[in-house]
């Protein structure tokens, strides 16, 4: 059974405005960096070992909740 979290379709729609299509494209690659689709397709490309994707997942938490209590202590 698929999760929410496993089970995404996003469709992302850019407005193209006075036909600049090389804006619309820095647009949606702006999009694309923020949701993480850079960094999955670069992980999905290699192979990686059990042991060091359990260390970045590790490690990924870590800097989440570092920077969830930096915005905290902020405030």
């Amino acid at each position: 059974m698929l999760t929410t979290s496993q089970n995404r379709r996003y469709f992302i729609k850019i407005d193209v405005k006075d036909n600049n299509v090389e804006q619309a494209i820095r647009v949606l690659k702006r999009k694309l960096q923020k949701e993480g689709f850079f960094k999955v397709m670069k992980m999905k490309s290699t192979y990686e070992k059990p042991s060091e994707k359990k260390k970045r997942i590790k490690t990924e938490n870590l800097k989440r909740i570092k920077k969830q209590q930096k915005l905290r202590n902020r405030y």
